[in-house]
């Protein structure tokens, strides 16, 4: 383990997410000496894990696309991630299913995907073959070239503004998408990659349509041992380097002089550091740590007035069976589209309707679950508290047994009979466990209004050595986007401090 030396400068991350642990490492490898603030006893955030019974139920994101970023994240160090943690491939990448029968299995094969267009459209598959390229330019503009780069003037968002007009950014993808192809089902499957991040489809800028190109060319990954594998596995780097994590350790507030971050207060007290970066939520962060600050009362009170993304309702049970035809990954698309998704992002209360994403885990990793049983969640993205204030206390078994009951009668058999545990997580508890501004699961919606230099910066604009990191800065949220997040960040940290670092 590194010793730490008593003139490298230090940096404080509040919040273990995907985001706050790439930018920890990246900044330990620098030379900075970084001390890592968590709130809750796990790391991770979003990404936190429950264990009940013997079953391993991962509270976040399970779908880890773009293998080489986190690569490039422990090769600063000369490390490998298979050194810390296996990821396995998933295929097909989803199996996406619809209420009519009809089933599409999203696959890195072109052939097979070839074969599943032309049954449902012929003329799509050429279609397709158009969407596809499109979907690579955006990603080469929109990932490769800016994905990584802070926008921290508007002459930054100028210089980009002509490829972007040109790939027509100001359009939605599903709009884009509709240009392509012609079977409404089809025209679902290639859009609802949106939502992963927190976009409406119908919203989103088509930029976004670049996540398709994403997976096509790294794939689709699980960690075994789960999600927080992969958390754990960044966690053991940082300390290995050096670094050090406090859990349980809530940051209180940021203690600023002038324009200069001076530290962070905790309950432990108050500790100097050279510089900070938040994790965190970015109103929780503005509006609450950072409200001894005018900076702080006035920036929070701007971002609650902007546009934020959903929440999510998940249901995590586990069976004692199991069930070899489900699918790693599965879309479960309800009755409605577009009038569902308008609806959650604007209708003030719970749709009657819903669809769904389900993660069965134990197809890929059967460690997941006690042997002979199986684990699993149902994710429903639904509104967030400022568009539905709904009583969660109340309507979250009520919505949570509907949601059993439905996968019960279409996909898996016996369910209610079978169960030996479930837990739910609403929106509430985004907004009490992870601080999330009005639930919201995702951060600020990805509209092109608030995309790039018109999200929150990587660095604060009056407050010089304040930094951010994670969905609410640019280039927003997903495990791409949030490691990507880390390294524009860390680009500015390093820069800022080069002359401390020599």
């Amino acid at each position: 383990m590194t010793e730490p030396s008593p003139t490298r400068p230090t940096a404080a991350v509040i919040g273990s997410g995907f985001g706050g642990l790439a930018l920890a490492i990246r900044l330990q490898s620098a030379g900075f000496q970084t001390t890592v603030f968590e709130g809750r006893d796990k790391p991770g955030g979003r990404a936190y894990v429950w264990h009940d019974q013997g079953f391993t139920f991962d509270a976040g994101p399970t779908v880890v696309t773009d293998p080489a970023c986190l690569e490039e994240l422990f090769a600063l160090s000369g490390r490998k991630v298979s050194d810390y943690v296996e990821l396995m491939s998933v295929a097909p990448f989803y199996r996406l299913c619809w209420e009519d029968g009809d089933v599409f299995d999203y696959v890195n094969d072109q052939a097979l995907l070839d074969a599943q267009i032309a049954r449902k459209n012929p003329a799509d598959v050429e279609g397709y073959k158009r969407f596809l390229n499109f979907s690579e330019q955006v990603f080469q503009e929109g990932y490769v070239k800016l994905g990584h780069v802070p926008f921290l003037d508007f002459r930054s968002m100028i210089a980009a503004a002509p490829q972007l007009v040109k790939l027509e950014a100001w359009r939605s993808v599903y709009a884009k998408v509709s240009g392509f192809v012609q079977d409404e089902h089809l025209r679902q499957a290639l859009s609802f990659h949106t939502l992963l991040v927190g976009g409406s489809p119908f919203a989103a800028s088509s930029i976004y349509a670049l996540i398709h190109a994403l997976e096509r060319r790294g794939g689709v990954w699980f960690p075994r041992g789960g999600t927080h594998a992969l958390v754990r596995a960044m966690v053991r780097l940082f300390e290995d380097l050096g670094g050090q994590i406090r859990l349980n350790a809530p940051v209180q507030a940021i203690e600023t002089e002038g324009k200069t971050v001076r530290g962070v207060a905790s309950a432990a007290g108050f500790e100097a550091f050279d510089t900070v970066a938040s994790n965190a939520d970015i109103v929780h962060t503005y509006d609450k740590l950072l409200k001894g600050h005018r900076r702080g009362r006035s920036e929070g009170a701007r971002l609650k007035r902007a546009r934020f993304s959903p929440s999510l309702f998940v249901v995590h049970f586990g069976l004692k069976a199991l069930h070899p035809d489900i699918r790693h990954h599965t879309i479960c698309f309800g009755e409605r589209y577009k009038g569902l998704i308008d609806e959650i992002y604007g209708k003030p209360s719970l749709a009657r309707d819903f669809s769904l994403y389900l993660h069965a885990p134990c197809a890929s990793d059967p460690s997941m679950a006690p042997e002979g049983c199986s684990s699993y969640y149902a994710l429903s993205p639904v509104p967030h508290l400022g568009t539905a204030p709904i009583d969660w206390a109340v309507e979250g078994p009520k919505y949570r047994d509907r949601i059993l009951g439905y996968l019960e009668e279409r996909y898996i058999p016996n369910l209610r009979r079978d169960l030996v545990t479930s837990r739910i997580f609403t929106p509430a508890d985004f907004q009490g466990e992870l601080n999330a501004w009005q639930g919201s699961a995702f951060s600020l919606e990805p509209v092109l209004t608030q995309s790039a230099w018109f999200r929150t910066h990587n660095r604060d604009d009056v407050i010089g050595n304040l930094y951010f990191v994670g969905a609410g800065t640019h280039p927003g949220a997903g495990i791409p986007g949030v490691v990507g997040s880390a390294k524009a960040t860390a680009g500015l940290m390093i820069e800022d401090f080069a002359g401390a670092l020599a």
